[in-house]
This record gives C-alpha cells, sequence and structure tokens, in this order.
C-alpha cells in the first residue's frame, strides 16, 4: 500500500527552491492582515525524488495502453501517439487564449477549420461542427437540430425510434432533446428487423437513431433499404459513430443515407477518452441541415479564417469557445499524419484483429451474433453460471493478469455479454498471450470457481460493493 504524501514528510525536505522575497517592505505591508498567512502552510516536506518516486508509483497502479493490451468493446482505447502530445502542446497552440482577436489565431482556425473538412470526407457529409465536447453532448446536438429541422416545416414530430441494442446515451439524449423514445426489439445478431421497424414508423417519428456496425459487432445489412423507408416517411437518418472505425476508408454514413453523424475522436481518431478534461464529439450534417448547425462557424474568406456567430436557423451556442482545442488538434495531426491509405490499413487492421479473436475464442463461449465480424464482437458468459461463475468474476480475474477488463453487461440483449474489441494496434502474439490467459481463467472457473468469485486478489484494491463504492465513495483517509 502507498503510503500518502503526509506520511512520506520530513521536516527539512523540499521539492523546491524559490528566490528570496525582494519586494520592498512597504509593499508587503500594504497587503491586508487578513489577507496574508500568519503561520506556513501544513504541506508535506518531500524531496524532489520522494515526491517523483510517490507519483511514479502510484501510476503503475493505474491500467493503461503503455502496459497492456486494453480490450474495452464500443469504448475503443485508442492509442494517443506521443507525436500528437507533443504537437497540441506547442506554445503556439497551447497558449492560446479565447479572447485573442482573430487575426493573431489563424493558424488555430485554420487547423480547426481543416479538421471539419476532413471529417467531411471520411464521413461523406456536407458541413461538420466540433463544439460538442463529447459523444453524448453530440448526440445531444444533432437532436436539437432534428428538432429545429421539423420546427422549421411546422410539423410536429415527437418521437425518436432507438434499438434496444443501441448505446445507453441515445435514448437519453432524444428525451434531453424533448422527443419521446420509441425502442425497437433488435434481431439475434443485433441488426433491424424491417418488418418491426415499418411499424414503429409513425408519420410523427422524427428520427431514427442507428450505429452501424452495431454493438455487436454486425454491419447494418439492410442499411439502404431502412434508409429509403425512413425517408419515405420523412423521417430523418442519425448515425451514432461509435463504430466509425471499423469503417473509415472502405465506406461512408452519408452514402448509406444518414443525414447526421457525431464521431467520437477518442472512439476513432486517437485522442484521449475524456482524460478529466473536454473531449470531443463533432457532428456532420447533410447539407440541407446546415444552417441549423450550432454557432460560432468557422468561415474562410480567401486566404483568411474568422468566427461567424450569425445563423437564422442556428440551434444556438452549446458551450463556451473551442475549450477542448488540444483534442481536436491531437485527432488532425492523426489524420495528417496517416492520410486515406493510412486511414484505411487502419480500419482492416481493426476488422482482421477481431476477427482473429473471435476465431479463437469462440470455442471457448459462445458468440450470439455469429463467427463473423467487424471491429468488436460479444460472447456470452451463461455456460459459467453451472460453476457458480459470472462474467464480473472472469473481468474481476484478468485484472489479476494485467489485462484490463473487456466491457461487460453490455449490450443489454446478450446474457451476461462480455463485449472484446482488440483495435488495430495489437499484434498477433500480444492477442495470443491474451487468448491463453482468458482460456486459462474459463478453466480456472471450472475447477476452482472460488477464485473467481473472490478476485481480484492483487490489485491495490480487492473487489469492492459497488454499488456503495458508487454512491458512498470514500475519497479520504
Amino acid at each position: 500500500m502507498e503510503k500518502l504524501l503526509n506520511e512520506l514528510s520530513c521536516d527539512g525536505h523540499s521539492a523546491f527552491s524559490l528566490p528570496e522575497n525582494d519586494m520592498p517592505d512597504a509593499m508587503t505591508s500594504s497587503i491586508p492582515s487578513h489577507l496574508t498567512r500568519q503561520h506556513p502552510p501544513a504541506l508535506p516536506q518531500v524531496s524532489e525524488m520522494e515526491l517523483l518516486r510517490h507519483f511514479t508509483r502510484l501510476s503503475y497502479k493505474n491500467h493503461s495502453l503503455a502496459k497492456n493490451l486494453y480490450p474495452l468493446g464500443s469504448c475503443t482505447m485508442k492509442y494517443n501517439p506521443v507525436v500528437n502530445e507533443k504537437i497540441c502542446r506547442m506554445a503556439g497552440l497551447s497558449r492560446l487564449h479565447p479572447y485573442q482577436p482573430e487575426n493573431t489565431i489563424q493558424g488555430a482556425l485554420e487547423i480547426l477549420y481543416e479538421l471539419e473538412h476532413s471529417l467531411c470526407e471520411i464521413a461523406g457529409m456536407d458541413a461538420f461542427t466540433l463544439q460538442p465536447a463529447a459523444g453524448a453532448h453530440g448526440e445531444f446536438a444533432g437532436m436539437l437540430i432534428a428538432r429545429n429541422y421539423f420546427k422549421s416545416k411546422n410539423q410536429q414530430r415527437t418521437k425518436i425510434i432507438v434499438p434496444d441494442s443501441a448505446h445507453g446515451t441515445n435514448p437519453s439524449s432524444a428525451t434531453l432533446a424533448g422527443f419521446s423514445v420509441v425502442p425497437l426489439p433488435s434481431e439475434k445478431d443485433g441488426s433491424i428487423d424491417i418488418e418491426k421497424l415499418k411499424i414503429a414508423l409513425t408519420p410523427d417519428v422524427a428520427c431514427i437513431m442507428l450505429t452501424v456496425p452495431n454493438t455487436l459487432g454486425v454491419f447494418e445489412k439492410q442499411i439502404l433499404t431502412i434508409a429509403q423507408i425512413a425517408h419515405d416517411n420523412g423521417t430523418l437518418l442519425y448515425y451514432d459513430g461509435a463504430n466509425l472505425n471499423a469503417l473509415i476508408g472502405t465506406a461512408r454514413p452519408g452514402d448509406f443515407g444518414f443525414d447526421i453523424i457525431h464521431i467520437n475522436l477518442h472512439k476513432t481518431f486517437s485522442t484521449p477518452h475524456g482524460g478529466g478534461g473536454p473531449g470531443s464529439g463533432p457532428v456532420g450534417v447533410k447539407a440541407f441541415l446546415a444552417p441549423f448547425l450550432p454557432v460560432p462557424s468557422i468561415t474562410k474568406k480567401g486566404k483568411s479564417f474568422a468566427l461567424a456567430f450569425k445563423g437564422r436557423r442556428t440551434i444556438g451556442r452549446l458551450r463556451s469557445f473551442y475549450g477542448n482545442f488540444p483534442v481536436l488538434v491531437r485527432a488532425y495531426a492523426y489524420i495528417v499524419a496517416l492520410g486515406g491509405k493510412g486511414l484505411t490499413r487502419v480500419s482492416h487492421h481493426a476488422v482482421l484483429n477481431a476477427n482473429y479473436l473471435l476465431s479463437v475464442l469462440k470455442d471457448v463461449l459462445p458468440a450470439p451474433a455469429g463467427t463473423r465480424c467487424m471491429h468488436e464482437f460479444v460472447l456470452s458468459g451463461k455456460p459459467l453460471a453451472q460453476y457458480g461463475v459470472r462474467t464480473l468474476d472472469v473481468a474481476k480475474r484478468l485484472l489479476d493478469k494485467g489485462y484490463y477488463a473487456p466491457t461487460i453487461y453490455f449490450p443489454l440483449i446478450v446474457e451476461e455479454a462480455i463485449m472484446i474489441e482488440p483495435t488495430e494496434t495489437e499484434t498477433k502474439k500480444t492477442m495470443d498471450e491474451f487468448v491463453a490467459v482468458f482460456r486459462a481463467i474459463l478453466a480456472e472457473a471450472a475447477t476452482d470457481p472460488s477464485t473467481l468469485t473472490t478476485s481480484p486478489h492483487t490489485t491495490p484494491v480487492s473487489r469492492l460493493n459497488e454499488v456503495e463504492a458508487a454512491r458512498k465513495p470514500i475519497l479520504h483517509f
């Protein structure tokens, strides 16, 4: 157990040095006494190396891609190249201020403008906004765009169709935008039942929200038919971009018939997944919806770039400034570095890796959606119930073995779901090592189930009461 800094403290140790105070006494004496310290702050006294080693040891307790495979399905822990970090921290980019005059931030505006157009080309859309600070924020923006669009046409459309295999934020975003949600039962592989869709598609449906490939890693084979049915009803088609990394360079959602799309940059373009700060969920639309995008938009006239704050039909402003600018710079650097051919290879390798893992794991646990997938796949831990073992126990045991756990219990339509996504960056050797550990854990379930049901054993904190930990977290000692 790592000690607290207060426990490491030793009188006289210091991790910093400051110059002598050279302020005239007259200046310091003018500071009101109630604003000055009467006693030194009770801070830990540790040397520079003690401080460095303390936080380094703490970092070892966290899992990251720098340590091992991160097979988190649906949320795709993409690797963030170090060069991206160096670029976004360049002084000309990292030291900008949101109130600077536009003529002093031309480079930054050009990056945003070029990123918007790159995303248009990749997704098959006509216009993009980079304002949303997360994927769910992008969904919400998309729903507001749909709402304002139908309002401009004087149509009372109040419903959004969402498949039961969708990401949980889909119905939440639709509800926040003022719509009622119509759940659509999925087929066994998570795909859409056309006949059920036709029944649900009433004249008051504003939009259908789909993820392609779906959350079981299966491509929606009837997507062109779905788009035609939706548009014949005057309904918009919304693309949840969580799984776009399976398609980039190979197919474009805009060509399928989607009208609105959000892209999770952390899932497709290598940026950090939140990381304690703003993420990014850009939203793209077809031309007829472009007037409804939020402001400010980024415009170009000649060689100059500007922020345009006016728009008669705009949904307005989503947030203050572009506080997620460093995230956008990382994504732009990744896209420019790889180019079209490189992005295509990324997609192909992601699909190849997922299919390889599925081919060697489908024999140890059932794969409800079949034996072929796109970039991710879902197994069911239901057979482990005969040993008194659950999917949760397998995930916890993987922590003991140095792996981050896959996504579990999602999608909800698969009992004891285990969703795995290896991403394109993992080698066959790494995946084979993971398979060997996974198989060993399943064998352990049959011979020594108590080891799984009490795991993890090697992590800083053993198994918690997760409900109580979420509701009553202990944040101090």
